[in-house]
């Protein structure tokens, strides 16, 4: 029997009338509303024409997550007077509501409203693009941006628009970009109607906790235990000061893990609620505490989608662990980030549900308004390979034919597309091949699927299948680093990660191909679990199998360095961690196919989260297109180093010298190690560097013809300049041999016929008066000339150069050598300044000429006494 009651205090029952107009008007709908309101129980059940308003139509609800697609799916049928996949009698066989999430359907023929995760209902466009007998599709929790969600939404929308225009589509969320999905859903016809629905909200009281000392910022996955301690007691102080049962938030389950531990003895049941969870602990949260206060400890997977009943307070770490790449390195993993304000006010309202509650946060009032508003959307931040393959399957490899609320970005779906040209899935023009296809269908990530298809063979499939299962999610932290290790501990496990895996190890068998009878799924029987382990990681991640460098320390084939637990200098671990205390037992391994390993924040190298042994040959036949053996001449610790080396990606595997290597290779290495350490590699005498200076100032007074000579312009043309000497050198010992200037003078403007002024506009040396040439210095702002005051007597003008364009500026000296005056217009000095000057040096040099009017004296190299006696 239908709980109308309860379908009564479903607040968005107001909303229903407008979103029914809207699905037979436009045919889609932004539906806006607040937590606990109903949108995703009573808006499918009212859809499907199970409450008894309007036609029965088969809805499908799409959640991001599978406990959140479970949960939905038995509220429902509750709602109903039903089970799930059961019908009101035994005898009326399925149920109306069902679910299906990976590995575990209830659902059949007499379904009316199944709920899925949108990772199934990616697999279902792609099965039947047409979604037959479905009418309407309601994607639920949009505002969380997970790339899934994105994806179906813009198959969606090209299904509507090319094969079923009568397709219903409703866009659901708590808090969303109304706009932008309105737009979105609306295409060319104009933005879709925005339904909102108000909520009976509950007031929540905000409380400030943060830490009283300064904590470290997460980074990775590493979080502040000092942090997590404040949390839990900030939990404990939370029961002291309030009622009802306590919804802490926390980034991940080992987070979960330390704050259930630290919560020991506290008078309350503590329960932990995660993706990993097993549906029974999950199911036991949300049914309620039957009395018994509680402590339920979860991660973002209870912001929406679920009311956790008896909860009055929320206590908010304020973190959230999302999806990040390295591209450079080839590295995926999570990291823990900030949450949001948007996460921090579902998170808030998780306490306002039923009642008026109240809301701790960890992190100080005045920080708050520097969170970031939103979550970033996975499709910016996470790796696009699934999502890659995914539009190649659909018809579009290059995605810009679907309607994306953000673009994926370019940088990231070119590093998407090398991992599925390399693996087989997609041609060269990106469409998806065959092998993509069936990749595809396997539900796993591209790199698990070819891991997986390549590995049966030589493993046998129900092994593989056992590998990808463990790789597919990680295994907890109390299992070790050591993938076949764990493996072995899967087996024997008895607990709630050994049940999942056990269940994704049979279904991926299946899906590979596995016979239900027989032996035919137990080939690879001559290799070890050790060697399957390994061969299945090194396929799933090639570029980063690894070779060791010492104290644990290894070299990824993709360039990147690893380090095991323990290793020297190393990251280590907590003392009293899972695995700690005996550091790794990989570190003696030569060769490792590394499947997980994420790099901290300002560390070399990264670390080794997960790995199997493996040995050279298996590490080339899983990297088949990183194998390459060729010549290698290249300018390296100061030197031309010429070699024929044979490696493994940035792993060298061998290499003997070269005695003849190619010229144009070597050309490229002398040229490469000019640019690298700069021009002082050549000789420059004193002339090359006077030649320089001197074309440099023509340069800058008079511009083209005349070349610029700075470092950088001289290395950008150095093969011009240096031709001829470049093609002779072979190492550094012959750079060091090429005369700076010779070359250097070939830049002058000879073609022109300019060059033959050169010596007019810059000359070397200047005659004075005394008949000495004098060297002018080119190397400042001025051209200097510095002489001895007595050869310039009678010089009425001081000269100039650069065709009477620049004064030189005469630095005139005493007879010893030293400056006694400068000037730019010796007219004037004799005029003025020379009379002080006079006084000044006729008494210390006496043997000198001091005549009393320079300009007609005559000029002289020496002293009195040699001109008399001349």
């Amino acid at each position: 029997m239908i709980r109308r009651d309860a379908l009564a205090q479903l607040p968005v029952r107001t909303a229903l009338p407008a979103l029914r107009a809207a699905l037979d008007g436009p045919g889609s709908a932004v539906l806006c509303a607040p937590p606990g309101t109903g949108k995703t129980t009573l808006v499918p059940l009212d859809l499907a024409g199970l409450t008894g308003a309007g036609p029965v139509r088969r809805v499908l609800v799409a959640e991001p997550r599978r406990m959140a697609a479970r949960a939905a799916a038995r509220r429902m049928a509750w709602l109903l007077g039903e089970e799930v996949g059961t019908g009101a009698a035994p005898a009326q066989g399925w149920g109306r509501v069902g679910f299906t999430v990976r590995g575990e359907r209830r659902a059949g023929p007499r379904t009316t409203v199944e709920v899925v995760t949108t990772g199934v209902l990616l697999q279902r466009l792609q099965r039947d693009p047409e979604l037959a007998g479905v009418d309407v599709v309601v994607l639920d929790e949009c505002h969380e941006r997970h790339l899934d969600a994105d994806t179906a939404a813009a198959f969606l929308l090209d299904v509507r628009e090319t094969l079923r225009p009568e397709l219903r589509l409703v866009a659901a969320s708590a808090t969303t970009d109304a706009e932008g999905w309105a737009r979105l859903l609306g295409g060319a016809q104009g933005a879709a109607p925005v339904v909102e629905a108000a909520g009976v909200s509950h007031p929540v009281e905000v409380v400030w906790a943060p830490p009283e000392r300064p904590v470290r910022p997460a980074h990775g996955t590493r979080v502040d235990p000092a942090l997590l301690s404040h949390v839990a007691g900030v939990v404990r102080r939370a029961l002291r000061e309030r009622s009802g049962d306590v919804l802490c938030f926390l980034p991940g389950v080992g987070e979960i893990g330390r704050v259930a531990g630290e919560l020991a003895g506290v008078d309350a049941e503590v329960l932990q609620v995660h993706g990993r969870a097993p549906a029974a602990v999950q199911d036991s949260v949300l049914a309620g505490g039957n009395g018994v206060r509680r402590v339920v400890l979860a991660t973002s997977v209870a912001e929406s989608s679920l009311t956790v009943p008896g909860v009055r307070v929320v206590v908010d770490s304020g973190l959230t662990r999302v999806p990040r790449t390295d591209h450079a390195r080839g590295l995926s993993a999570l990291t823990t980030v900030r949450a949001s304000r948007a996460a921090a006010r579902q998170r808030a309202g998780r306490a306002g549900r039923e009642a008026p509650g109240a809301v701790y946060r960890c992190w100080p009032e005045g920080e708050d308004g520097r969170l970031p508003a939103f979550p970033d959307p996975e499709i910016k931040v996470a790796d696009l390979t699934a999502f890659a393959l995914q539009a190649a399957c659909w018809g579009d490899p290059a995605a810009d034919g679907l309607a994306l609320l953000d673009p994926p970005p370019a940088g990231a779906l070119a590093a998407a597309r090398e991992v599925l040209t390399a693996i087989g899935a997609v041609d060269g023009a990106g469409r998806a091949t065959e092998r993509g296809a069936r990749m595809a269908r396997l539900g796993l990530h591209p790199r698990l699927a070819r891991a997986l298809l390549d590995g049966a063979p030589e493993a046998g499939v129900r092994r593989a299948a056992e590998v990808v299962a463990l790789l597919s999610e990680e295994p907890p932290r109390a299992y070790g680093d050591d993938l076949a290790a764990a493996w072995r501990t899967a087996r024997r496990g008895g607990d709630a990660y050994g049940a999942r895996w056990r269940q994704e190890a049979r279904r991926l068998a299946s899906a590979a191909g596995e016979p239900r009878t027989g032996s035919g799924g137990d080939g690879g029987a001559a290799l070890t679990d050790d060697a399957v382990a390994g061969l299945v990681a090194a396929l799933a991640f090639p570029e980063r199998v690894a070779r060791a460098r010492g104290g644990g320390s290894y070299l990824m084939a993709s360039g990147t360095g690893a380090e095991t637990a323990g290793a020297s200098g190393g990251w280590g671990q907590r003392p009293g961690s899972p695995g700690a205390g005996g550091g790794s037992g990989l570190r003696d391994a030569e060769w490792l196919a590394v499947a997980v390993a994420d790099r901290p924040v300002a560390a070399a190298s990264a670390r080794v989260r997960l790995a199997a042994v493996i040995d050279e040959e298996t590490a080339i036949a899983a990297a088949p297109a990183l194998y390459a053996s060729g010549e290698e001449v290249r300018w390296s610790d100061g030197d031309v180093v010429a070699r024929r080396v044979t490696r493994l990606g940035a792993i060298e595997l061998a290499a003997r010298p070269l005695t003849a290597p190619d010229p144009g290779l070597l050309r490229d290495a002398v040229v490469t190690g000019l640019r690298r350490e700069g021009l002082g590699l050549l000789r420059w005498s004193a002339a090359a560097a006077s030649l320089r200076e001197r074309m440099a100032f023509v340069h800058r007074e008079l511009g083209a013809p005349w070349p610029e000579v700075s470092d950088a312009a001289l290395l950008e043309c150095v093969e011009e300049w240096l031709g001829v000497e470049l093609g002779r050198a072979r190492r550094r010992a012959d750079l060091e041999r090429i005369d700076a200037g010779q070359a250097l003078a070939r830049l002058l403007p000879w073609a022109t016929g300019d060059a033959a002024r050169f010596d007019e506009l810059a000359p070397e040396r200047l005659e004075v008066p005394s008949g000495s040439r004098v060297r002018v210095d080119y190397g400042g702002a001025q051209p200097v000339l510095a002489v001895k005051l007595q050869e310039l007597f009678g010089w009425q003008e001081s000269p100039r150069v650069a065709g009477g364009r620049v004064p030189v500026l005469v630095h005139l000296l005493s007879p010893a050598g030293r400056p006694a005056a400068v000037t730019a217009d010796l007219a004037s000095f004799w005029r003025d300044g020379y009379r002080s000057v006079r006084a000044e040096l006729r008494g210390r040099y006496p043997k000198h000429p001091w005549p009393e009017d320079p300009s007609t004296a005559e000029p002289t190299r020496h002293t009195s006494a040699r001109l008399k006696r001349s």
